[in-house]
């Protein structure tokens, strides 16, 4: 998939962004505000068992391979983890003079399944041009490595119109999901017993749902299935609320930001990170049902209020980009982007 958008016009670096993921947001986005084009390369049919994983590996790697010979960009964008991902565009560029840099999600340094990768990590942070980051903690991880950084909490998010997602009536909650580890569901599953009222939309592919989780759902609680982007869009922008919940400090939600620049108010975990992050149009609650219950009802009570400080944060964070993009963009067009 790419983003509806081209490459830098005239003789201004041509951008690429590759992503080895389903989608994602952040990757789309990026790449449309800088100019370039994104690539979610991701052989979905091989999914991630042991058994699989390097053929999986393997056939990305030729296809963005494949995707670099054709387009033939200046500098390479590349989301980890997987920390892979970077392998073939350190290669393009060793052979052609092109600049990677690296878009580490917090999972990169964090996630139990990347942390025995760290010296990789570190290796190809000290080799990228720069490395995105979403957080001052993990911003010092990669200063710590000897690598240079870009302070990117987040990116405007913009979804074509498209596929509706039909909302009820009623009170209605968009449970961003991916049912990683540290979503804490059983809670939120718990929160949504607790309000039969209210209509809880939870995203993601359920392939990763444990059968006895998915048993204790109430009918109030909804599986989307792998959403379009565009029903996906649809559905956190016209939600009344977006809840998005982490058990890991230091992880920013994707799925708060993107519906805060729909102007959908959030509710998130109440870390200090996201209480940073979300000052404004947001909820902050402890990982528990009681407390998960509680922020709901907080926001159905402070709709209009909660609504208007999501506008508000929206419009800081925008202003806050145009500076972080004026600074990448220059970067770029002055050849600073040197591995």
């Amino acid at each position: 998939m790419s983003a509806p958008n081209g490459p830098v016009a005239g003789d201004s670096p041509r951008v690429t962004y590759i992503s080895w993921a389903e989608s994602c947001s952040r990757s789309d986005n990026t790449a449309r505000e800088l100019g370039g084009r994104s690539h979610m390369v991701y052989e979905a049919a091989l999914g991630s068992r042991p058994s699989t994983i390097w053929l999986k590996y393997w056939r990305q790697a030729r296809r963005t391979l494949t995707i670099l010979a054709a387009e033939q960009p200046d500098v390479v964008f590349v989301m980890t983890p997987p920390l892979v991902a970077a392998v073939p565009a350190f290669w393009y560029a060793w052979r052609t003079g092109a600049r990677v840099a690296l878009d580490a999600h917090s999972a990169a340094f964090l996630h139990p399944r990347w942390r025995r990768f760290q010296w990789l990590q570190r290796r190809m942070c000290r080799r990228a041009a720069t490395t995105l980051v979403h957080n001052d903690y993990i911003q010092q991880i990669v200063a710590d490595a000897g690598g240079h950084t870009t302070l990117v909490p987040d990116v405007p998010v913009v979804f074509a119109k498209g596929e509706r997602f039909e909302r009820p009536e009623s009170f209605t909650v968009a449970v961003v999901c991916s049912f990683n580890y540290d979503e804490p569901l059983p809670a939120i599953i718990d929160a949504a017993s607790r309000l039969p009222d209210v209509c809880f939309f939870v995203t993601g592919n359920p392939k990763h749902l444990a059968s006895d989780i998915k048993a204790r759902m109430p009918a109030n609680m909804s599986l989307t299935g792998f959403l379009s982007t565009t029903a996906y869009g649809d559905l956190i922008s016209r939600a009344d609320a977006v809840l998005t919940l982490t058990t890991r400090d230091h992880t920013m939600l994707r799925g708060a930001y993107e519906a805060i620049y729909q102007g959908t108010p959030v509710i998130v975990s109440n870390w200090r990170l996201l209480r940073d992050a979300f000052p404004d149009g947001a909820v902050h609650v402890e990982n528990t049902g009681a407390a998960i219950a509680s922020g709901v009802r907080d926001v159905a009570t402070r709709y209009a209020e909660l609504r208007a400080g999501a506008a508000r944060l929206a419009q800081g964070k925008l202003e806050a980009w145009r500076r972080t993009r004026t600074e990448l963009a220059g970067m770029i067009e002055r050849g600073a982007l040197s591995s």
